[in-house]
């Protein structure tokens, strides 16, 4: 037993193209309201572009020890326009086999005392610019420096993620004012 589609529409079986040109006959003009939805047919070629050039003083650019970190993040990341010192903002610094900083992005900007992390938009332009590892660092705006609970375990699920991905998390700091904390130093890496 063999059966054939007859199709007149786009592609639509015989029996759904007549009901929808039943439809159109009710509703005079309707085509020309609701456009059917397409989806994009070709592929696009995607690049990694600079935002802005962030010169850096030769003893910031190696980001090996968390002062050095913080120096950075007070040199570049409150400078970002976008960065707003009344709510918690996550940034990560990628760095290179040498550990010298190749750049950095705000990752998230959150509210008071809270940040939406994934490891999908922490590891995202560490992938795509090829850096050996990443600096998390992020502020919090009371300016107290001492980790949260929840900041202990984002960094612990960061950390099994750059396994995975073979990106070392090298530190997490903790801005506040004055003073910062890195959880490496207060041994939550292991």
């Amino acid at each position: 037993m063999t059966t054939t589609k007859n199709t007149t529409i786009e592609g639509l079986p015989a029996i759904t193209a007549q009901l929808v040109k039943a439809e159109q006959a009710n509703l005079p003009g309707i085509e020309s309201l609701v456009a059917p939805f397409k989806f994009q047919s070709q592929p696009h070629e995607y690049k990694v572009t600079a935002l802005r050039e962030c010169p850096t003083p030769m003893d910031l650019q190696t980001c090996d020890t968390p002062d050095k970190v913080a120096a950075y993040w007070h040199l570049h990341i409150a400078t970002n326009p976008y960065f707003d010192s009344e709510r918690e903002c996550l940034a990560v610094i990628l760095l290179n086999t040498r550990r010298r900083a190749k750049g950095h992005q705000l990752i998230s900007i959150g509210t008071l005392d809270t940040l939406l992390v994934s490891p999908t938009s922490v590891f995202r332009l560490a992938v795509m610019t090829s850096a050996a590892s990443i600096v998390l660092a992020h502020q919090h705006p009371s300016g107290d420096q001492t980790p949260s609970e929840a900041d202990i375990k984002v960094t612990r699920d960061l950390i099994r993620a750059g396994q995975l991905l073979k990106i070392e998390v090298v530190d997490h700091v903790v801005i506040g004012r004055p003073n910062f904390s890195s959880l490496r130093s207060l041994g939550y890496f292991y």
